[in-house]
């Protein structure tokens, strides 16, 4: 497949992915669980498609390298704060996060290329996407309580190296 098509591609998926938040935050508010827990494994295995895309290009689009990021900052808020809404995660936690990817979205937007993600970052955004799956797992499936548990578990690690690498980010 030419590069071109493929970054094409890799861009849909991106542009794609930047609309699951509303769908995902109004799933949870009507307690249609399974559905959000589907459209939060349709975010994250979209945004390792696109990305694969975009290597197998030689490169994605410096479009693609600004909105990917964007998008994952859409999706993985809409939980984060309904799980702070439900007391499933303490406030202060999800502020953090957010003010995290906030400051680093700033700083991503004075960087000509994008800023791309460092392995820091991208080790957070895969943790964070497994913790928060974790912790969606609608509460009729198998294993609901012990896979919830390990979520929360997840989720500080996520919230370390998300500090972690902001700091990385900003050093440079």
């Amino acid at each position: 497949m030419r590069p071109s098509l493929l970054r094409r591609l890799a861009d849909g998926l991106t542009a794609g992915r930047a609309v699951l938040g509303l769908p995902l935050i109004l799933a949870l508010m009507a307690g249609w669980h399974a559905l959000a827990w589907g459209l939060l494994l349709l975010g994250g295995v979209t945004d390792w498609l696109d990305g694969l895309l975009a290597r197998r290009a030689g490169g994605g689009s410096v479009w693609g390298a600004r909105l990917d990021p964007l998008t994952d900052k859409i999706l993985i808020s809409a939980p984060l704060l309904w799980l702070a809404a439900q007391g499933s995660l303490p406030l202060w936690a999800v502020w953090l996060l957010l003010a995290r990817e906030l400051l680093i979205s700033g700083w991503r937007a004075g960087q000509g290329s994008g800023g791309p993600a460092s392995q820091g970052g991208k080790a957070k955004t895969v943790l964070q996407f497994t913790a928060l799956l974790l912790l969606l797992w609608p509460a009729s499936w198998p294993l609901a309580g012990a896979l919830e548990q390990l979520g929360w578990w997840l989720f500080w690690p996520s919230l370390a190296l998300a500090l972690s690498s902001a700091w990385g980010y900003l050093r440079t």
